[in-house]
């Protein structure tokens, strides 16, 4: 009986590639993955992958370019809603959640990019961010001027949420040991974000 769901096209072999670079590039880094690792995760040929990436450098920007457009794209979706005040930041705090529950190789491979500096991509990532930050920035002080929000740091503010999001799911191998189960089981991610989405109303807001 038809369901007049579509069906799922299969992936593309530039979009194979793609994905089992994220996940290589997350597990162990940029120096310990080699193209030859990735080709055989997707199932070709060195000469295959060269094919569609000329070079181990090349596809790693072409992983990173794809994981910051699908973040911005998930951000500005957020940010477009008609919310306003608090059900703003709510609505993108939980995009955030829901982009990196999906994709928690994101995470991990931004934290390594971190760590080293930018040394891999060739491009300054903080400098990438920095409008986004700073257009968020304005808006919480505008916010808090009007009186919507208590006075914080915005900057602060949003390095501190930065950091809510971000580390529970990078450091998701070790909180594992602190919950005794895994941290990124459904229930468990939910109950995180539900966490961080109190914490900052209660700064917010003062539980108005």
């Amino acid at each position: 009986m038809a369901t007049g769901i579509p069906p799922k096209l299969p992936l593309s072999t530039r979009d194979l590639i793609l994905d089992e670079a994220l996940r290589c590039f997350a597990e162990r880094g940029y120096e310990g993955t080699s193209l030859n690792d990735i080709a055989a995760g997707v199932g070709i040929r060195r000469p295959s992958l060269l094919h569609h990436f000329g070079s181990k450098e090349a596809l790693y920007g072409d992983v990173f370019e794809r994981l910051l457009s699908e973040w911005m794209e998930r951000l500005d979706v957020a940010v477009a809603q008609q919310a306003s005040g608090w059900a703003k930041v709510e609505l993108v705090i939980r995009s955030g959640f829901d982009l990196f529950a999906e994709r928690p190789d994101y995470v991990r491979i931004m934290r390594r990019e971190a760590l080293d500096g930018g040394a891999h991509l060739g491009v300054d990532l903080a400098a990438v961010l920095r409008p986004y930050v700073e257009e968020a920035a304005r808006w919480f002080s505008a916010q808090m001027d009007a009186g919507v929000f208590r006075r914080h740091d915005p900057r602060q503010l949003l390095i501190t949420g930065y950091g809510a999001v971000l580390t529970y799911f990078s450091d998701a191998p070790f909180i594992d040991g602190l919950i005794d189960q895994s941290a990124l089981l459904p229930d468990n991610i939910a109950e995180h974000c539900d966490s961080v989405v109190a914490l900052f109303r209660a700064a917010l807001t003062e539980g108005d």
